[in-house]
């Protein structure tokens, strides 16, 4: 197996993967490698688009390439940010105006930082 150096088109982040690890990304993301921060933010994107016909992973990859433009100065703080945000969603965490957070279940919010 040959390990390959590839950057991410959205966020410009390098990962060491072999050949077919990287085909194997191109073909699910329209022939665009993603590293795994960016991979999973497509898909969890795509995913919430599901309850429209019409919105397909590439129009996710779309929104999120042009997130990733937006943020080139440093796009790894902001890929992770993005990341910790959904996982947040997902967890129950809720943030609010202000950028503080508060969790359903009673637990401090010093638990998350």
């Amino acid at each position: 197996m040959e390990i390959e150096s590839v950057n991410c088109e959205c966020c410009s982040l390098r990962e060491d993967c072999t050949q077919a690890y990287i085909a194997t990304v191109k073909e699910n993301f329209d022939g665009k490698w993603l590293c795994g921060l960016c991979s999973e933010a497509v898909r969890y994107e795509a995913g919430r688009g599901r309850r429209s016909k019409e919105f397909k992973v590439e129009d996710a990859l779309g929104a999120h390439m042009s997130l990733c433009r937006n943020f080139r100065s440093n796009p790894a703080v902001h890929v992770a940010d993005g990341m910790k945000q959904m996982l947040r969603r997902r967890s129950g965490v809720a943030v609010a105006v202000d950028g503080s957070a508060a969790m359903r279940f009673g637990r401090s919010v010093s638990a998350l930082r």
